[in-house]
Order: C-alpha cells, then structure tokens, then sequence
C-alpha cells in the first residue's frame, strides 16, 4: 500500500464528503446550512483546495448522518 501525500488524503476525504452528500441527495447549499458553515468553504473542502479543522469535519459529519471514521475509509493506491 502506497502512503498518501497531505494533498492527496485531503482531495479523499473532500471525495468522500462529496459522494456522500450526492449519495444522500443533498445539495452544497443544505449540507452548508445543516452544517452551519459557508457553502463556499463547503466547495472547497470537497475539491480538496483547503484542509479543514476537526470541528468542521464534525459538523459535516453530523449534517451528512456518518461516523467521521467514515471519511478516511481510503481505497488503497498503488
């Protein structure tokens, strides 16, 4: 198994993030008031242009109904 780069584990977890929100049929602009951030930081999050705090992959986590384990399930890369 091949170790993550801090840029590509950040672009996984923004994937993850924005699988399942689509997966849960929820739009950036509800996931953003669910989650009580702005709903341009949640764009960014999910390209993978910034990395987030704890606190805000919490509330993601609690708006999206997941464990936040679930966002660093990570497909092993070759």
């Amino acid at each position: 198994m091949k170790e993550l780069d801090e840029i590509e584990l950040i672009k996984s977890v923004g994937n993850k993030i924005r699988d399942t929100r689509i997966l849960k049929g929820l739009s950036q602009a509800t996931l953003s008031y669910d989650a009580n951030i702005p709903k341009n930081q949640v764009g960014r999050i999910e390209r993978g242009e910034i990395s987030t705090s704890i606190t805000t992959l919490y509330k993601i986590c609690k708006a999206l109904n997941i464990q936040m384990q679930e966002l660093f399930i990570i497909q092993d890369i070759e």
